[in-house]
């Protein structure tokens, strides 16, 4: 970690990760985290190696606004994820989910409300998407937990565990 320009009060830090392009900046209180991911960093991939380098277990994406220049949404249509590609810039007018532990690794799932041009919202669980001008996202973690994906097969989904917060290690 590179310790960024600013008061030195303030917890904020630049990080490069092993996948990422570009640098994302943070800010934390302890429990609490502002990211800031810029144009190209996928999404999902950079949530998640931040998630492993701060040891988060247990979080909530609050929100997040931004922009993505592309991505892939799906509709849980009862058996599977209908995809659909945006392959032109959107607003990230919404982003929530969580974040958990799924095989000794961070599970991020996260839902979307995108605007087009044309100002039509679109938006669905998101699958994967690319990073356009700017993304901010706000997350809340609990320190000490734990939050699993337990596998529903009546649902065939992995479903958030809140009784794995409790579980050692």
């Amino acid at each position: 970690m590179v310790a960024s320009r600013g008061p030195p009060q303030a917890a904020v830090t630049l990080i490069r990760g092993r996948h990422l392009r570009r640098l994302v900046q943070v800010h934390s209180d302890g429990s609490r985290w502002v990211v800031r991911l810029e144009e190209g960093h996928e999404l999902l991939t950079t949530l998640a190696e931040f998630a492993q380098t701060h040891g988060m277990k247990a979080a909530i994406v609050v929100s997040g606004i931004g922009m993505l220049r592309s991505c892939r949404v799906g509709f849980w249509n009862g058996t599977e994820y209908e995809p659909r590609e945006l392959n032109t810039p959107h607003e990230l007018v919404g982003l929530h989910g969580s974040i958990a532990e799924f095989e000794a690794a961070p599970s991020v799932h996260v839902h979307v409300a995108l605007a087009g041009r044309d100002h039509a919202l679109v938006g669905g669980h998101l699958l994967e998407g690319t990073v356009g001008a700017v993304a901010e996202v706000y997350l809340e973690q609990f320190e000490g937990a734990r939050f699993g994906r337990r596998y529903d097969p009546k649902q065939n989904l992995r479903l958030l565990d809140l009784e794995h917060a409790s579980a050692p290690g």
